[in-house]
């Protein structure tokens, strides 16, 4: 028991012989800012919506998160709708990724011809 108490004196001056160090801060990391995206569609980007995103080459819902700075389940539905209305088209499909194209004229035209029927 002796021997015991020796080595707690022994080792006490070893640990704080180098100085006092200031504790390390684990919060010290670099904050992302938090994205506001829109949650509902305003007349503005609506608007936008179909007039430039069928003159994209590459439309996905990431590319709308990130240009008209929408929510991804709003980007989500935003696509099916100018799928559904033939302005773009699906190029790949995946399940957690679905790539479209703009539609050319040719895909344009049998859209326009059923619906004057």
């Amino acid at each position: 028991m002796d021997r015991g108490a020796k080595k707690d004196v022994a080792a006490k001056p070893s640990s704080s012989s180098g100085g006092k160090k200031a504790k390390k801060k684990w919060s010290a990391k670099k904050v992302k800012d938090k994205a506001n995206n829109m949650v509902i569609l305003d007349k503005p980007t609506y608007d936008r919506l179909f007039k430039e995103v069928p003159t994209y080459k590459l439309i996905s819902q990431s590319v709308l998160v990130d240009r008209l700075k929408l929510n991804g389940s709003l980007a989500r539905i935003a696509i099916r709708e100018l799928e559904s209305q033939g302005l773009i088209k699906a190029i790949s499909r995946h399940h957690s990724q679905i790539i479209y194209t703009r539609a050319t004229g040719d895909e344009k035209k049998p859209a326009a011809a059923a619906s004057e029927e």
